[in-house]
């Protein structure tokens, strides 16, 4: 049974059995480079839509019953660690790219919040989310999916701690959040539009995600079918001992949701790189874009931003590391 989830309903296997068909009976080679190249393309971008749908709506109603006003409370009553662990938990049930959990994190600094639980949420948010944890699970199996995850919230924890013992809280700026007044409105609609608010939801999010969905599951193809295993494995294989590091000072530059960088990690890890590699790119293109550390400018002073950036890079290369070394365990 487990079997048949794992291959049918989180890989979609038939879709792929589908697509193959239908190429094979238009006359592609899909054994070929090109054909290769359009089944990897059609089957994973299908895939990650229909994922992607279902996700975010589910996720959405879950979010609904999770206010800015809620979320103060629940985080609220807890201290010290035990805050910035919640402050973490909650960022996995919001569906956010790190620039759109800026916001949010404004609003919890503005609150009073103290700075490490507002970096515990800022750091989980993007990081780590319902939606990954299936989806990593269609590619990867559901034991490293859920290692992920719990690496995910162990770093924001960690990171929003080491923030605050620090005394970082000083180099905080005071933005106004101008649009907290219409958010807290909408908020208070919510309750009884639940479902017309997670299909809002998933309709803006997959207008947002499409082209980065397009051009991952694309770079996914072309490094599947045409980049040589030899050179991938050269660069980013286990042999390279700089293979992590590597990855994420590549990602940093790079922006796209975790659902855009889902598909070239698939492609990395089937060309021979090492799982904690993979994985160390997905996080810090997701946690560390430098769209958003320009956006993060606005909230944080310059020594604050160098010690998050610092923080959570330490806390990617070793979860990298970890996973290369123990990947027999997790697969």
């Amino acid at each position: 049974m487990w079997e048949f989830i794992q291959n049918q309903l989180l890989k979609m296997q038939f879709l792929s059995d589908i697509i193959e068909d239908i190429l094979i009976g238009a006359g592609v080679d899909v054994g070929s480079r090109i054909g290769g190249s359009i089944h990897f393309w059609l089957y994973d971008t299908i895939k990650i839509f229909i994922l992607l749908s279902v996700l975010i709506f589910t996720i959405s109603i879950i979010e609904s019953y999770f206010p800015p006003e809620k979320c103060r409370r629940i985080i609220g009553k807890f201290g010290g660690i035990g805050a910035n662990t919640m402050a973490a938990l909650l960022g996995t049930v919001t569906p956010f790219c790190s620039c759109s959990s800026i916001p949010v994190f404004i609003g919890f600094n503005n609150a009073g919040f103290p700075v490490g639980v507002t970096f515990s949420f800022l750091i989980s948010s993007p990081l780590v989310d319902l939606g990954s944890l299936i989806l990593l699970s269609s590619i990867f199996g559901v034991k490293t999916a859920a290692v992920y995850v719990i690496s995910g919230v162990i770093i924001a924890v960690i990171g929003g701690t080491v923030i605050e013992k620090t005394g970082m809280e000083k180099y905080l700026e005071k933005p106004v959040d101008e649009q907290a007044a219409e958010r807290a409105a909408a908020w208070e609609n919510l309750q009884s539009h639940r479902v017309e608010y997670a299909k809002n939801v998933t309709l803006n999010t997959i207008k947002k995600l499409y082209v980065y969905i397009f051009i991952g599951v694309g770079v996914g193809a072309v490094i599947h079918n045409w980049i040589p295993q030899s050179f991938i494995e050269a660069v980013l294989g286990e042999k390279n001992i700089f293979s992590v590091v590597i990855a994420v000072l590549v990602g940093i530059p790079m922006y796209a949701d975790i659902f855009g960088t889902i598909p070239v990690a698939e492609a990395l890890y089937f060309k021979g790189v090492g799982l904690g590699t993979v994985l160390s790119f997905m996080m810090a293109v997701t946690a560390l874009s430098l769209p958003s550390i320009i956006m993060l400018k606005q909230a944080v002073k310059p020594k604050l931003l160098k010690v998050f950036v610092l923080v959570v890079t330490v806390g990617i290369i070793f979860t990298g590391y970890m996973f290369n070394a123990f990947q027999g365990v997790f697969m």
